[in-house]
């Protein structure tokens, strides 16, 4: 099939997030600036040569590049990512921060390899999807159930190692949605579901962590608002304080000297509270606008691979974007995991650009 120009609306609501994530990282930046001046420097040049900079040659790349040969390489890319995300628990290759083993560092250059084993799984199980699946099967049978299991279990095992339990629940999302557009059974729907239920009641009773952000989050008016309710009750003051119109572009208060991780998780808050509601609404507008636009060319695909690899990238990007935005906003437990294109991350922003690149070439060969 020949290719024609990408989707310009997509292509246009990516560029425009792409900026004004950039923007809110920029203001959200000098936060850091006040407390870190030191390392202010690396942070914004990583977030400007690694994450725009490589990330922008990625993006050029994948939308140039026929998305259909990354089937013939899809195993091989998930062996380097699965081994590479391995190396975070090495002496010496791999460091911690704030209790997760998430970074290996070769040099003075950081990388998380977890990012890039999310979106290997996903071109994976997209590949092996397509192998076992053709246009005359109405639904993948049982034995296919237990591969995805097994693959879901493997990469979500490392994830949980490091520990990942964001991460981790964004991979299921994102393969069990993959599953079922690919012809998954209903029986299987539920089985999942059973299986995430048990999961997540181990997690609760194993993971301290876990059990105080989910205490915190179904009753935050009776945890310590100087101690597991800090963060939130900070995000909530900033996104408040913001009313209709926000402060201002750089004038948000919270970020010097309140929130937690400004440039990370906390990002959202601090675009609350310059740009106001209507910023914060237009944000949230922003991605819904991509996820509905990305979503169409999906079901366009002209292949079992294209409107795999489609619906995983999208909700691996929607999902992650929205737990954020909820988190910040008290109506999902607290996560560590970035806002897509916003937060600070080079490694993060380079991967996400990579991806919506290739639902710009997936449209470039979507059916009318």
């Amino acid at each position: 099939m020949k290719a024609h120009a990408p989707d310009r609306l997509l292509f246009l609501i990516i560029i425009i997030l792409v900026v004004v994530g950039f923007l809110v990282f920029s203001s959200a930046a000098l936060g850091l600036l006040a407390r870190e001046g030191a390392r202010f420097g690396a942070v914004a040049l990583r977030q400007l040569v690694f994450g725009l900079g490589l990330g922008g040659a990625a993006f050029l790349l994948t939308t140039n590049f026929n998305y259909r040969h990354l089937r013939r390489f899809a195993f091989y890319i998930f062996v380097i990512s699965f081994i590479l995300t391995l190396l975070v628990f090495v002496p010496g290759i791999g460091f911690e921060h704030a209790g997760a083993k998430r970074w290996i560092e070769v040099g003075s250059i950081s990388f998380q390899p977890g990012e890039l084993l999310k979106v290997a799984f996903i071109i994976y199980f997209a590949a092996w999807l397509s192998g076992i699946k053709n246009d005359s099967d109405k639904h993948i049978h049982s034995f296919g159930f237990i591969p995805f299991l097994i693959l879901s279990g493997l990469t979500g095992g490392v994830l949980l190692l490091q520990p990942d339990t964001d991460g981790f629940l964004i991979i299921a999302l994102s393969g069990a949605a993959m599953f079922f557009v690919s012809g998954g059974k209903l029986k299987h729907f539920f089985l999942l579901l059973l299986i995430a239920i048990v999961g997540s009641v181990i997690l609760f009773t194993t993971r301290p962590y876990i059990k105080e952000r989910i205490l915190t989050f179904v009753d935050l008016g009776k945890v310590d608002a100087l101690g597991a309710g800090y963060q939130i009750n900070q995000s909530l003051i900033a996104i408040g304080s913001g009313g209709i119109a926000g402060r201002g572009f750089g004038q948000s208060v919270q970020k010097f000297e309140y929130l937690p991780e400004p440039i990370g998780d906390s990002i959202f808050a601090v675009a609350s509270e310059e740009f106001g509601f209507i910023g914060a609404a237009l944000l949230i507008i922003l991605f819904l606008c991509f996820g509905l636009r990305s979503l169409r060319v999906v079901t366009r695909a002209p292949d079992i691979f294209g409107i795999a690899l489609g619906t995983g990238i999208v909700v691996h990007i929607i999902s992650q974007s929205f737990i954020n935005i909820a988190s910040m906003l008290a109506l999902f437990p607290l996560s560590g995991t970035p806002l897509v294109f916003v937060s600070q991350g080079g490694t993060s922003l380079l991967i996400a650009l990579a991806e919506v690149g290739i639902l710009l070439n997936i449209s470039r060969y979507q059916t009318s």
